[in-house]
This record gives structure tokens, sequence and C-alpha cells, in this order.
């Protein structure tokens, strides 16, 4: 008999999540049955049974990160996603090790991996499948988390509440000892949730800070070190499959002139504004904003021509300019403008974004030389 049984509930939505779901309980009842076989004398097969499961189950999360980076869905969630997963595997690791202490074995299995199914599929999985539903109807990638986390918020930790109070009650029953060496097993049990809590603290830490270090902290985009990873993936991309990738480089006219006439901290909120303008500007959820640097935005426009880069150009300066933010030493006009550089073409090789950036910084020059406040598509 199974132990654990596909239930509708648990659909996603995502077929090939949900097939690799069907396969990864599949193992887990095998795994099961091996277990409760090995607790009767006959150990055949346990261990290949157990890496089987594990392979599978690393295979799942590899596939669901590359969906989520596929999609463009929010950073956040792909940390806290990526995250679970890691705990997981960390997690059956350390019970696969410590099971010769174990009374029961299989129980413990039996219990963990359901908490687990409980946790990963009803929780962060639907959540990413309603995510990536939104994402498909054009909503912006930070819009579809936010809402996520609006209307689902109290489900999702009530249910991660009670997915702790199983895990803790499943570490205790994982770090029972022999009767014959208890109160040394009992010391062993406290030190191994004292640990597992310290390393459940730095790795949420961790995630924090590896957020933190993808964004810039004054405009909320990425920052210029998420930019360059996610130009060289799109180069290697569009190259791979033989199609355009444009590059938008946004500089806001005489910012310097600003800064001097309103003031640093008028500055900053110019900056930021200009930061929702541009983000705002962006068609698709898979479009990537960044700061490049000063006041100097870079927009990575993944599958788009030369017709499709200019639309998206021709939007961001009608956008920032719409936000009429006075300017009081403008050469351009009375407000706040950018000038934009824009480039789109298949790269002709993998590698190829440092010459694209210089297309479009050329572009960008050639934007600010005829008059700013316009964009300029490269000539090569």
């Amino acid at each position: 008999m199974d132990t654990f049984v596909w239930d509708p509930f648990f659909n996603t939505g995502l077929p090939e999540v949900d097939a690799q779901h069907h396969a990864l309980i599949d193992a887990f009842n095998d795994l099961s049955e091996a277990l409760q076989r090995s607790n009767a004398g006959d150990g055949a097969g346990l261990t290949e049974t157990y890496e089987r499961m594990v392979n599978l189950a690393e295979f799942h999360f590899a596939e669901e990160e590359l969906l989520m980076r596929d999609q463009g869905v929010d950073l956040r969630h792909v940390q806290a996603h990526t995250a679970l997963h890691r705990q997981f595997i960390e997690q059956v690791a350390g019970m696969w090790r410590a099971r010769g202490a174990l009374q029961d074995p299989a129980q413990s299995f039996v219990g963990f991996l359901t908490s687990w199914l409980g946790l990963h599929i009803l929780g962060i999985d639907q959540s990413l499948a309603r995510q990536v539903a939104c994402l498909g109807q054009g909503m912006a990638a930070q819009e579809a988390y936010e809402q996520e986390m609006q209307v689902y918020d109290q489900g999702t930790q009530a249910l991660i509440r009670m997915v702790g109070r199983l895990y803790q009650v499943l570490s205790e029953q994982n770090t029972e000892l022999a009767q014959a060496n208890l109160r040394l097993e009992e010391r062993v049990q406290l030190r191994t949730q004292e640990l597992a809590q310290a390393n459940g603290e730095l790795q949420q830490a961790y995630t924090l800070l590896e957020m933190h270090a993808r964004t810039d902290g004054l405009m909320q985009i990425a920052n210029r070190a998420c930019f360059d990873d996610r130009l060289a993936q799109a180069c290697a991309s569009a190259f791979r499959h033989e199609r355009p990738l444009g590059l938008l480089m946004v500089d806001v006219d005489h910012f310097k002139r600003y800064n001097d006439t309103h003031g640093h901290p008028a500055g900053d909120a110019c900056l930021q504004a200009v930061a929702r303008a541009v983000s705002q500007a962006l068609p698709r959820a898979t479009d990537l904003v960044a700061r490049y640097g000063g006041e100097e935005l870079a927009v990575i426009l993944p599958d788009t021509d030369v017709e499709g880069s200019g639309t998206v150009a021709r939007r961001v300066v009608e956008a920032v300019a719409a936000l009429a933010l006075p300017h009081g030493s403008s050469e351009v006009a009375a407000y706040v403008t950018v000038s934009v550089g824009a480039v789109a073409r298949v790269p002709g090789s993998r590698d190829a974004a440092d010459r694209l950036l210089a297309e479009a910084d050329a572009a960008l020059y050639r934007a600010k030389a005829t008059g700013r406040n316009r964009w300029q598509m490269s000539a090569g």
C-alpha cells in the first residue's frame, strides 16, 4: 500500500512540475517500502532506493529553479524557494546518516516526507504557479509577488507554522537514542537542536544578504552585479537560440546640475522616481532594469528586435518626461528628462555582452549630442 497518495489539491497547473511531483511521490513510496523491509531484516536495495529519491529531488529542484529564472519570477520568491530546496536535501541527508540511531527509521522518514510535501507542493509551489499565471497575463514580477504576499500570506504563514511544528516533533523523534546510552544521546539531541536552530538562522541571514547583494539600496532595482550576470545569461541564451536581444542605456540629463540646484536628498528622490517610471515602461516581466552606475540605468530586453527595442526606448523617454519633475538648471526642458541609447540584434557570440554595451553606450552618446531628451538606436 502506498504511503503517499496523489490528491487533486496537489496540482499546480504547471505540467512539468506536476509530472515531477508524481515521480517524487513514487520515489517516496519506494523508499518507505524499502525502509519497512529493512526494519524486517531485508535491507537489499535500500541505499540505491534512497539515492534514486535524492537524485530525483535534486533534478526537480534544478528544473523548478530554471523555470523561475526563465519566467522572470520575482527574486524574493526565487531566493525563498531555493532555500527550501537546499534545506530539504540537507535534512534528508542528516536523517539518512542518523538512521541507525532511530527507533523506527521508516516511520521517521514517512513523517518527514509527508510534512515536506505539504510545505513544498501545497505552499511554495502553488504560490509559484499563481505568480507564473500572473506573469503570463502581463503582470510585472514585483506586482505578482506582492499580490501573492497580500492575498495568500495568512494561509501560507499558517501552513509554515504547522509544518514547523511537525518538523520540531520529528526532530525530537529522529534524535531519540538507544536506551543503553540515554543520557549521552540526550545531550547529543540537545546540541543537534541548538545547531539546527543556529544553522536555520544563518541560512535565513544568508538569504537576506544575498537578496540585498543583488539589489540597489537607493533605487530598489537590480544592481550592477545582478545586471552583469543577467546580461551574460541573456547573451548566451540569445546566441544559442539565434534570437535578438535588446539593450538600453538610460542616463538622466544634467543630473549633476539637478543635485547642485535642488540638493542631494531631492536628487535621491529623483532617481527613485526615474527608476519606477522606467520599470513601469517595460512591457514584460522577463525584462530587467538595473542601476548601471550613478544616474545611469540599463535595461535588458530578451527576445526583442530593433523595432521592439525602439518602442521601449521611446516609452522610457516619455514616461520620465511625464513625471514632470521640475529641473531648475536643465538646458533641455523645465523638467527632468533622460537620454536613451539602444541596440538590438542577435549576439555574434555567447560572450558578446561587452560589445552590446559599447554599442548601446555609443548610441546614448549620440542621443546626448543631438539634444538629449530623446533616444537613438545603434547604427551597428
